[in-house]
């Protein structure tokens, strides 16, 4: 990755110690194969100790962090912005590297075979890049919600899911938000409106993080619980003054909390199955891709 300097920066030294202890944590989540948001870097930070648990800390670790990047002293890679990116058309060189790039990411669709259908939904866009790993991993369908889902997408996912119930599957939707006042609630608003959109029972949803006994196992730093929220009241009734942010958990841990899920809901049989059969149409791509002249030559083609 890489460390270009832009300016000069010579900060005091336990801001230097900081930085330190920045690259520390990148690079450790980076050797799993990790990259992190600000805010994920933030908890972190928190979790360990290293600051404290404030809008002000966040901000003061931003501004040194930007200052780093800007000094070299931080890889730009490491520090990722999952909510604003440039979308273009995909392109290839000619049809040999058009065959290359598809042997690289053929993949069947595992789920049609399955009794079940599963989805993944998040609530934060931030955490794309954790949650799209793992899915891409288990082929299963990923979905950041941003918030409250739109009603235009709700009433499209419904459809979808619906779809998947009438062709007699298990659909189910594994639901990830924050145990907040609004978060919490986020569960509940998928399940009613999918149920009012699919127009009957069926569709399983799941609230599966961040859920309190994973807030006692794993200690994330806590927040106030916002009172300016209409549904703060509830919450505090059943959970007090403390909420807690998904992005406050180790990676590793939503990845395994998502494995674990999916794992529990699929034939094993009938995925490894599958598998087989794509490993030898990939085989069959690449040995077309390799020799795409003679194939050409064969066909006639120009």
């Amino acid at each position: 990755m890489p460390r270009i300097a832009y300016e000069e920066w010579n900060p005091k030294p336990a801001t230097a110690a900081l930085v330190v202890q920045a690259v520390g944590i990148i690079s450790e989540y980076s050797a799993q194969g990790y990259d992190l948001t600000l805010r994920q870097l933030y908890y972190q930070f928190v979790a360990r100790d290293l600051i404290r648990n404030s809008q002000r800390e966040y901000k003061r670790l931003g501004g040194i962090i930007a200052k780093a990047r800007m000094a070299g002293m931080i890889d730009w890679d490491a520090i990722v912005d999952r909510t604003r990116n440039l979308r273009a058309w995909q392109t290839w060189s000619g049809p040999q590297d058009a065959l290359e790039w598809l042997r690289d990411r053929y993949t069947l669709e595992k789920w049609s075979h399955q009794p079940a259908y599963v989805e993944v939904w998040v609530e934060k866009e931030a955490l794309a890049g954790v949650f799209e790993r793992v899915c891409h991993q288990l082929g299963v369908p990923f979905f950041a919600c941003r918030g409250y889902v739109s009603l235009s997408e709700m009433w499209s996912a419904s459809q979808r899911l619906v779809g998947r119930r009438d062709r007699g599957k298990k659909t189910v939707v594994l639901h990830f938000g924050d145990h907040d006042p609004s978060g919490i609630d986020m569960t509940r608003d998928i399940a009613d409106r999918t149920e009012l959109f699919g127009q009957t029972y069926g569709i399983d949803v799941r609230r599966i993080a961040l859920n309190m006994d994973q807030v006692e196992e794993h200690d994330p730093p806590p927040n106030p619980a916002k009172m300016s929220d209409s549904r703060a009241e509830d919450y505090v009734a059943t959970h007090g003054y403390q909420s807690w942010e998904l992005d406050a958990l180790d990676p590793s841990v939503l990845s395994e909390l998502v494995r674990t899920e999916v794992e529990q809901l699929r034939d094993q049989d009938l995925w490894d199955d599958l598998e087989a059969e794509q490993e030898e149409h990939m085989e069959t791509m690449e040995a077309i891709a390799d020799r795409w002249e003679e194939v050409r030559d064969a066909l006639g083609l120009s």
